[in-house]
């Protein structure tokens, strides 16, 4: 379920905003110049779909992003708890950091949180299924996928390389509340 919390970036305990209705989250995400859209899958897919069938799926939504914000390549990337090093892939996200090209995701299944700190202020935006995020480039944030993570994305990317992180230094991620997927369904 897609949910954005605003806390001001000193005060993790009492958000300025809590919502997850997606007009409004779109709108506010909107006022910092990120992207955050609701899509429809022109066909139902399978548990099993490989990424192949993923891209086919959302063929046209792809494509006309791709040609919007000149992205060059896509992939499709699916973490579960039974991937090797979940743990550690998770980890290597918790810490804010910044890319030279704009963090563009798509949730095709299960859900993850980006926290974006901008303008004094953390944006915790939580994607599933049927949600596009795309984070300018230079934008410090940091993603969390959860203790058990569970979620197939589609990525797109202007460099032919992918994105590279360059860590911002910052330790603001250790005082805000990691994502945890059962404690989100049950609100």
């Amino acid at each position: 379920m897609s949910h954005l919390t605003v806390y001001l970036e000193n005060d993790a305990l009492r958000p300025e905003l809590s919502t997850a209705d997606p007009a409004l989250m779109a709108g506010h995400l909107a006022h910092t110049g990120i992207l955050f859209e609701r899509w429809t899958a022109g066909a139902p897919l399978p548990a099993s779909a490989d990424g192949d069938a993923v891209l086919a799926a959302y063929a046209a939504q792809v494509e006309a992003l791709k040609e919007a914000r000149r992205f060059r390549s896509v992939d499709v990337v699916r973490v579960t708890p039974a991937t090797e090093d979940a743990a550690a892939l998770r980890a290597r996200f918790l810490d804010e950091h910044t890319h030279d090209e704009d963090e563009a995701r798509f949730f095709v299944e299960g859900s993850g949180a980006f926290y974006i700190h901008l303008d004094s202020r953390v944006f915790r935006v939580v994607c599933g299924a049927g949600d596009l995020l795309s984070i300018p480039a230079g934008t410090p944030h940091w993603f969390d996928m959860g203790a058990r993570p569970r979620f197939t994305a589609i990525r797109f990317f202007t460099r032919p390389d992918g994105w590279i992180a360059s860590p911002t230094g910052d330790t603001i991620a250790a005082r805000f509340p990691l994502f945890e997927p059962e404690t989100m369904e049950a609100a």
